[in-house]
């Protein structure tokens, strides 16, 4: 093992002869001097470039000498280091994203949440309003005196299914918008409001999103009715094992198809390619990280709803017993927690989408050398 000392020209070393007398002192014998400094030794080489097979993980492209743990600080121009990323970085990055850009990770979201939960809640206290004389007489065999408010529940989760598709439409665009700002602040830069709101590329994921429902529908609806159909002609227990069968090979295909097309949506507002050779990418690109994907996300997701929950929860306490009003039915019940709704969507949607943002950037610089690509960008843009 050599030492950087090991480069220092040593003064030679004299013997003599065997068999010979003292031998004749040189002409001239160098005079050792102070050692010289010792230097670093230099980065290996093949550093920074894409070695092969990609970058599946980070590193130089060969092993750097025995005992030299050197190694250059990453790149951070932006919210991230631009290298491969650990989840913790990737959950620290979601909350830089919204302090980096807090008029559209903040102030878009909570806009475009208050505008949907604003018309949910109307669709909602409508239909509720609509339904429940309707379902009184189907309800008094099991809230004879009304005190429950079976009725008027049964009516607001009417009124609530009919009107989810106006937030899952609300949360799908400001997704793809809020992957824009996020990818920008990568870079250390400021997406305006407006430059977000001119992203046309929205409506790739929203359309990705309406085929994606679809999908699941169909599915969902064959087999429902295979199910139905054998309880019709009597086979009981064939409708409960193709129930139980079914329903459960259904949620792990749901699962597994969400997972492998979570990076949809980011490839679509970002790589400014077609759709269908955009949606392949994306699905190609989660290949062998599968179950990196599922992990994160699925934390992702929980968090989510436990903020919401945080949120939410106490809202509807407030509406049962300040308002008076146990099955939370009534106008000034809608706008308590309609206003909970605003607050949890705004935060639980800013946050997943910038962790699905990420997680895309992330990816790419695992297989694809991004990390070098966004470099000379950020230098570029110095």
């Amino acid at each position: 093992m050599t030492s950087p000392h090991d480069d220092v020209p040593q003064p030679p070393t004299w013997a003599a002869p065997a068999g010979t007398g003292t031998p004749p002192p040189p002409e001239h014998v160098p005079q050792p001097g102070p050692a010289a400094p010792p230097q670093p030794p230099p980065p290996p080489s093949g550093w920074g470039q894409q070695p092969p097979g990609g970058y599946g993980s980070w590193g130089p492209a060969a092993p750097p000498p025995p005992g030299v743990a050197w190694r250059p600080q990453a790149l951070q121009p932006g919210i991230i280091p631009l290298r491969p990323l650990g989840m913790g970085e990737i959950y620290d990055g979601a909350f830089r994203a919204v302090r980096a850009n807090p008029r559209v990770m903040f102030g878009l979201a909570a806009l475009v949440v208050t505008l949907a939960v604003t018309i949910q809640s109307i669709i909602q206290w409508y239909v509720t309003g609509l339904v429940a004389p309707q379902l009184s007489d189907l309800s008094s065999e099991v809230d004879p005196s009304g005190q429950m408010g079976f009725a008027e529940q049964l009516g607001s989760s009417a009124g609530l299914l009919i009107s989810t598709p106006v937030t899952a439409l609300a949360t799908t665009i400001l997704t793809g918008l809020l992957i824009v700002s996020v990818s920008r602040s990568v870079l250390g830069q400021v997406a305006t409001v407006g430059e977000v709101l001119r992203s046309w590329r929205v409506w790739l994921v929203v359309g990705f999103t309406f085929l994606s429902g679809v999908a699941v529908l169909v599915v969902a609806s064959v087999l429902t009715t295979g199910v139905v159909l054998l309880a019709v002609n009597d086979q009981i227990g064939p409708a409960v094992l193709l129930g139980l069968a079914g329903g459960f090979a259904f949620v792990v295909a749901a699962v597994w198809f969400s997972t492998r097309t979570l990076l949809v949506p980011p490839a679509l507002m970002l790589e400014g390619k077609k759709f269908w050779p955009t949606v392949a990418r994306a699905w190609r690109l989660t290949r062998g990280s599968f179950w990196r994907l599922f992990g994160i996300y699925l934390l992702t997701s929980i968090l989510a709803g436990i903020i919401a929950q945080i949120i939410v929860f106490p809202a509807t306490l407030i509406a049962q017993l300040v308002l008076r009003d146990p099955t939370a039915t009534s106008f000034g019940s809608f706008v308590v927690i309609g206003i909970a709704n605003v607050i949890a969507s705004t935060l639980s949607t800013t946050f997943v989408s910038s962790v699905v943002a990420l997680l895309y950037i992330d990816v790419r610089m695992r297989r694809e050398g991004l990390d070098v690509e966004l470099a000379r960008a950020a230098e570029s843009a110095a």
